[in-house]
């Protein structure tokens, strides 16, 4: 696929990954639909994109309610009079411990409210907008391609059960679609980024991070442009289909 004039639907794009994911597009000529929570948040990617030559609308929304998204999808069809990619990247973290523990007492279990919450945004809402992203592309005609992002932690990763089953649950569904939807000229795959610079793993305490960093064999977290680059390419080879691209510098959980 050759990004110039392509409408490409982002979500979580008001801030790190999603936002520069954007506005690495947007220098392509590729016509940006910005989704997220934030209207504040999309506004200044949009002006990114716009900046960096290319178009960009912002449609704020929750990506885990059904109706909504199912608007929103209709609506960049109809502003755009097309509809050529999905990058699902909006997602959240809940973490904690199943079971917190300390001589023989159990002090914290992990909340069916932080199991839902993380499930609500990083499953249902990458099950949500891929499917309504399909039903459009197979109407319009024109084929095109669905980038899920997952996750490292996909494997399992201590204290991210919520997290972990989210996102290998986004790796299985992106194997089925590439099975499903290929008869029609979609493709799907998966990025499966590692630790990255972003506001979310910066959340992480310093010493956690400092371990992580000590863990990845090239010393350091990615930087959002770094899995940027890794979208634009699944993207535009028309050949990558059904599989995960991990970028992790090495690190496996």
């Amino acid at each position: 696929m050759q990004l110039k004039g392509k409408t490409i639907v982002v979500t979580g794009a008001g801030r790190g990954l999603g936002q520069k994911t954007a506005e690495m597009i947007a220098a392509k000529g590729g016509r940006l639909a910005l989704v997220d929570l934030s209207e504040d948040d999309l506004e200044e990617t949009a002006q990114l994109c716009r900046d960096a030559g290319g178009e960009a609308r912002v449609y704020p929304l929750d990506v885990s309610e059904e109706e909504a998204v199912e608007q929103v999808f209709a609506r960049v069809v109809e502003d755009f009079g097309a509809l050529d990619g999905l990058i699902s990247n909006a997602g959240i973290t809940r973490d904690g411990l199943l079971v917190k523990g300390k001589g023989g007492q159990v002090e914290k279990k992990m909340s069916t409210d932080d199991w839902n919450a993380v499930l609500q945004v990083d499953l249902r809402g990458v099950f949500l907008c891929g499917r309504e992203a399909a039903a459009h592309m197979i109407e319009l005609g024109k084929g095109g391609a669905i980038v899920n992002i997952s996750s490292i932690s996909r494997a399992g990763n201590f204290g991210q059960t919520n997290y972990s089953a989210a996102k290998s649950g986004v790796t299985a569904m992106t194997v089925t679609w590439a099975k499903e939807l290929a008869r029609h000229g979609i493709r799907a795959a998966a990025i499966a980024p590692g630790f990255c610079n972003t506001a979310m793993v910066a959340k992480m305490p310093e010493k956690i991070l400092d371990t992580i960093k000590d863990q990845v064999p090239l010393g350091r977290l990615a930087e959002p442009a770094e899995i940027g680059h890794s979208v634009i390419y699944v993207l535009e080879n028309d050949y990558f289909n059904g599989r995960v691209l991990e970028i992790d510098g090495g690190l496996r959980l």
